[in-house]
């Protein structure tokens, strides 16, 4: 991944606001008891909040509810699969993604290092989420000794307290089944199912799926302009997702723009054949459902599944 952080999806506003009861008889009004009045808007400040939570589970469970209805999409064993050949191609040149769950180096883009099946990397968070999560469940594991560097560095390119023995760690725990594991349940919780679900509550087709779980994966989680959910608000400006009304293909458009210019204008002159000779091909076939044979292009070489 190339970026990551914290993801805010709204805030509600809480009020507090005082309930009083006149008690017959007595004299005392609780409203000029500033016990009373202070004891009252803690309480309905929680109430508030357990109010908003309340909701929030609701509106959860109708879209659950949806997306139960619905097909699997790219959930689907099979379309997962063919979802991680086309990011592996891109983060790893392979399709074999399978085959990089030990790769570990610096790319050069500020984000430290660059390692395993989705590219997290030590400069934007999720490699260190990945590591702490691990130790929890294997405390003993060959880079729990590294989690110390690992929140000094993060958010930095920085190597110091990574160097020399950080890479032949990754290297090493990489081989390890249960670290495999992890690799994957990470890159599910974070990037996969977020995008996916998303994805479907947009209306979007199995193609347009993809096209969120990639951007999920280059541009991370968070809710700035270059962020994942601030590429999506930008072109939700512009056109109208299918669940909106709006048409599948010219909403695809509009989204795979703004993301070509958001990349370009982070690193002026990067390749973006993930976009341009990837998706927009299948998105100019009409692919939708991201039906295979699939032929892509990707930084100059030709990739093909049957």
């Amino acid at each position: 991944m190339k970026r990551a952080g914290v993801l805010l999806l709204g805030a509600l506003p809480v009020i507090a606001a005082g309930v009083y009861f006149v008690v017959p008889g007595d004299s005392s009004d609780a409203a000029d008891d500033p016990a009373a009045t202070s004891a009252s808007a803690p309480a309905t400040a929680r109430s508030a909040r357990d109010d908003a939570k309340d909701r929030a589970e609701e509106e959860r469970e109708a879209d659950d509810a949806l997306i139960a209805d619905l097909p699997a999409g790219l959930a689907a064993p099979a379309k997962k699969e063919l979802a991680q050949q086309l990011v592996s191609s891109a983060e790893n040149s392979t399709t074999r993604w399978r085959t990089a769950y030990g790769s570990i180096e610096d790319v050069g883009d500020g984000d430290g290092y660059t390692a395993g099946i989705i590219g997290f990397c030590t400069g934007t968070h999720d490699l260190l989420t990945l590591v702490e999560r691990y130790t929890e469940a294997h405390p003993d594991n060959g880079l729990a000794r590294y989690l110390p560097a690992l929140r000094e560095v993060d958010g930095s390119d920085s190597h110091e307290g990574l160097d020399p023995g950080f890479t032949a760690a990754w290297r090493a725990e990489a081989e390890v089944p249960a670290f495999r594991a992890a690799q994957e349940e990470e890159r599910d919780r974070v990037y996969f199912e977020p995008a996916v679900r998303l994805a479907k509550l947009d209306g979007l087709g199995t193609l347009g799926q993809f096209v969120y779980y990639d951007a999920m994966v280059f541009h991370g989680p968070d809710t700035d302009a270059e962020g994942f959910y601030g590429l999506r608000e930008q072109a939700m400006g512009k056109a109208e997702t299918p669940g909106q009304g709006g048409s599948e293909k010219a909403y695809l458009e509009t989204f795979l723009d703004v993301r070509e210019q958001a990349m370009e204008a982070k690193r002026p002159g990067v390749d973006t054949s993930r976009v341009g000779t990837a998706q927009r091909r299948f998105l100019a076939a009409g692919n939708l459902e991201l039906a295979t044979p699939l032929v892509w292009e990707m930084y100059g070489d030709t990739y093909r599944v049957p």
